[in-house]
């Protein structure tokens, strides 16, 4: 399906507002709202901050949003499309365009399995009509017009469920500066090389996880000493303040991304005011959601370090918090960890225990 196309379908039943965060099955829809929507689009920090702006552009102009989402999104999107937007509270029509990762009977990586089984099954409960786009383009642009029409005639939220491949290829335009020059492999690479022998690493989901894995198996090392979260975006954190709490002689380190601290940037506010002083937080910020398209973050534009210490980062006792500058991308070849995830918690729980 034409991404084009689609857009205009959409803004011919009057939805002319996008918001919501970056999924690779919906790359080239992200990139071409990125490059052509101007002030009509905005990236949220997460799923659910995207449905209540989608709630306050209906209350403002009368007219539905569409807010886009990787299914894994659904979770915290739910609360406000239980609470708010739902027609037995203040019945807030919009459109859900939902990137369906994990599909039944596709391959994907272990933190899409479940939610992939469970995709339809959720909107289902939620009471949210929901339909899987079709191959077919004519097909697929009615029944986008479809939805609109739906959303507005019984004032709900309405899904579009998006499978692998669904939309032809468009890449972002409009690309911003990097921000650095340290590729991100490079700078992961050089913090191990400072950690004491007996630190653990806790790497959020996506390519941070997966460059540690490679950096390891470039240097000769094993995976003992390193949680690699799959899923979970923004959580790492909260992961490695749980360790850090339980084993307080241990260094812990957090290996983040811009993208992911800033989606649930409340659990700084709780790590940094722990009294863990084993525990460093590092961001690894390039100002972009660089494993689903590159879309830019506000990363580039807000102070994560100020940010961080009015959380209480870096006071005597308190977590540390530092922030990497390092360029957007990653190498072509950048292989997955081999081992499932299963594994990886055993041999991780093994050294914990020692």
């Amino acid at each position: 399906m034409n991404v084009e196309k689609f857009v205009k379908a959409l803004a011919c039943e009057g939805v002319d507002f996008f918001c919501g965060v970056p999924d690779s099955l919906l790359k080239s829809f992200c990139a071409y709202v990125t490059d052509t929507c101007g002030t009509q689009h905005t990236i949220t920090a997460n799923e659910g901050g995207a449905v209540a702006l989608a709630s306050g552009h209906y209350l403002a102009t009368g007219k539905p949003a569409l807010v886009y989402m990787q299914n894994s999104g659904q979770g915290n999107a739910v609360n406000p499309l239980a609470s708010l937007a739902d027609p037995d509270v203040y019945s807030i029509p919009m459109v859900l365009l939902v990137g369906w990762r994990g599909e039944p009977g596709k391959k994907d990586e272990p933190q899409h399995v479940k939610q992939g089984k469970v995709t339809l099954s959720l909107f289902e409960t939620l009471g949210i009509p929901t339909s899987v786009l079709p191959d077919d383009e004519a097909a697929g642009l009615a029944m986008a017009r479809a939805a609109v029409a739906r959303a507005l005639a019984e004032s709900r939220p309405v899904a579009l469920v998006v499978k692998k491949g669904l939309f032809e290829t468009y890449t972002l335009q409009n690309k911003k500066p990097d921000i650095a020059l340290l590729k991100r492999e490079k700078a992961i690479e050089e913090i191990l090389d400072t950690l004491p022998a007996d630190a653990v690493v806790v790497s959020t989901t996506g390519m941070i996880s997966r460059e540690l894995y490679e950096t390891r198996e470039r240097l000769g090392q094993d995976h003992s000493k390193d949680f690699l979260t799959v899923g979970s975006m923004g959580h790492a954190i909260m992961i490695a303040l749980g360790i850090a709490k339980a084993q307080p002689s241990r260094p812990v380190i957090c290996l983040d991304g811009d993208g992911a601290s800033i989606m649930q940037m409340g659990n700084m506010a709780i790590a940094g005011a722990s009294a863990c002083a084993n525990l460093t937080h590092i961001v690894l910020n390039n100002a972009a959601h660089d494993s689903v398209g590159g879309q830019p973050t506000v990363g580039g534009e807000i102070s994560l370090p100020i940010i961080a210490s009015a959380c209480g980062y870096n006071l005597p006792g308190h977590p540390t918090f530092k922030m990497v500058l390092v360029a957007k991308g990653a190498r072509a070849d950048l292989g997955r960890p081999k081992e499932p995830p299963q594994v990886n918690k055993k041999l991780f729980m093994e050294t914990l225990a020692k």
